[in-house]
């Protein structure tokens, strides 16, 4: 199945819809990053749920980013989607592959809850706007839906999965969010939590090859499709951006890596690409800034 997001709207409007398939774009993210089980479920789940708020987004260039700090062995996770639909991010620790008693992956135990989800939007404005919450199972799906709950006064259902098949690949991901509007009815609120306590993993949905539009209809037969969004991993960087990053250091900073002689090697944290930079770009680098300067 395609990756991508449909946006939907049911019982005469008081439920919002968000239906996601993201397998492609987390097993690039799993590639990328070389990742183990645990941490590319909690990275792409992550992943997910941000890349649903972004596709809200009115401006291609505005940013939705997400970020997990539980103190559990993955360590940060953070993601960053914008109104395009592209999606990049990174866990500090690519490494952990723990299981449940059960046989799940243990991606809150991964993730751990002390700590917080932080959750920052860019709107093009002077100041982004900035909420923390207090983490609250590291599963990923509770803590949004606790921050949307908190921060913006929207109950709301999050459910998001990544299944990894044995051989460590991205067999199926995705997430499922529905969200009540302001007045919405009793029976509105009764019959999304009926549909909460029946509601399937969206990975398992999505793995059987159920597009997103019977997804949503599973739940919510009434609903109307409001609008498909395209998704993708996709990080951006470059040499020169990195250039620009170097012109930012201290000229001492640069100096030192210039007479060290070895010239210097930036890994992209969003995409592991590697940037090697000589002694003479370093030299040119540092020049630039004086005749900026200079100006």
């Amino acid at each position: 199945m395609k990756d991508g997001i449909v946006i939907a709207e049911a019982l005469h409007g008081e439920v919002r819809i968000h239906a996601a398939c993201t397998t492609h774009l987390v097993e690039e993210a799993r590639i990328h990053h070389t990742a183990m089980p645990t941490s590319i479920a909690a990275l792409g789940r992550v992943m997910t749920v941000t890349a649903i708020m972004a596709s809200d987004l009115k401006n291609k260039k505005e940013k939705v980013q997400a970020v997990f700090n539980g103190k559990g062995p993955i360590g940060t996770v953070l993601a960053q989607a914008d109104g395009a639909g592209n999606v990049k991010g990174f866990a500090a620790n690519p490494n952990v592959y723990l299981v449940r008693k059960d046989g799940h992956l243990a991606v809150g135990e991964g993730i751990g809850t002390d700590g917080t989800l932080t959750v920052t939007r860019d709107m093009g404005l002077k100041e982004p706007f900035t909420s923390t919450v207090a983490l609250q199972s590291g599963e990923v799906g509770d803590d949004f839906a606790y921050y949307y709950a908190l921060s913006e006064q929207v109950p709301s259902v999050v459910g998001v999965g990544v299944l990894v098949n044995p051989q460590g690949k991205i067999q199926a991901a995705g997430g499922l969010i529905y969200q009540l509007m302001p007045k919405a009815s009793e029976e509105t609120i009764e019959f999304c939590e009926a549909a909460a306590k029946a509601q399937q993993p969206v990975s398992e949905l999505i793995d059987k090859g159920t597009d997103l539009e019977e997804v949503i209809r599973t739940y919510f037969p009434d609903a109307n499709v409001l609008a498909h969004r395209d998704v993708r991993f996709y990080c951006g960087c470059s040499k020169e951006k990195f250039m620009d990053s170097l012109s930012a250091l201290h000229d001492k900073d640069l100096q030192e890596m210039i007479d060290d002689g070895k010239g210097a090697e930036i890994v992209c944290q969003y995409c592991s690409t590697k940037y090697n930079f000589s002694t003479d770009e370093l030299k040119e680098i540092l020049e630039k800034k004086h005749r900026v300067e200079d100006r």
